[in-house]
């Protein structure tokens, strides 16, 4: 039986699997970080995927279905990055799982996604820095009648003190201190470094584990 990771143990797998990238990146956030964490390289592996799953699913179920709480009905992730570790979680939790998509610059729910009065919801997504993609998607949900208990990501990046991306209770099994700036304040970019956005295009595939 595989025990709980520690952070030491996700930072080598991230590393192992190339997730780990050290340099001048733009975030989904708009903000600039010297620090990337690239979830899809690590959940490309499904039986990475599949023990970090277990893991956030086990600590949403001890935080939200405890003492008469009632189970999780459904996870929603944003797309694109939470849709792997939002499947894995709802797998281990026996909930559905659905994903909103930006269109226009909203989050939407498409392919005949819907959300039922009363359904209780958890919020998955891959890293949380600023929050803004759960946040819509905690908004969303709310807005169709769900009820969101809580969210959780793999990964919570913050620059002084970890905080609540939403008014909600957030899980994390991966806290990083890793400051990001603004770009009118980033020193990577007064001294000319070239930025790099990570996730918008393709990055080299390591080795199998």
């Amino acid at each position: 039986m595989k025990t709980a990771m520690a952070s030491s143990e996700f930072i080598k797998i991230f590393s192992d699997c190339g997730g780990l990238l050290k340099g001048h990146f733009s975030l989904t956030s708009g903000r600039h970080s010297s620090i990337y964490l690239q979830c899809a390289l690590v959940l490309q592996y499904p039986d990475i995927a599949r023990r970090i799953g277990i893991q956030l699913s086990d600590l949403a179920r001890n935080a939200f279905t405890g003492a008469g709480q009632g189970e999780i009905d459904t996870v929603i992730s944003p797309a694109v990055g939470g849709i792997v570790i939002g499947q894995e979680v709802a797998a281990n939790l026996g909930s559905r799982a659905i994903f909103c998509e930006r269109v226009d610059g909203r989050m939407e729910l498409r392919r005949g996604f819907t959300i039922e009065e009363g359904e209780r919801i958890l919020a998955v997504e891959d890293v949380v820095t600023t929050g803004g993609s759960i946040r819509e998607a905690v908004d969303l949900a709310s807005q169709c009648g769900g009820v969101v208990v809580g969210t959780a990501s793999i990964v919570h990046r913050y620059a002084q003190e970890p905080i609540d991306p939403t008014a909600l209770p957030h899980l994390s099994l991966l806290p990083v201190h890793a400051p990001a700036f603004d770009p009118s304040e980033c020193p990577m970019c007064r001294e000319g470094n070239p930025l790099e956005k990570p996730g918008s295009r393709h990055l080299s595939v390591p080795k199998a584990l």
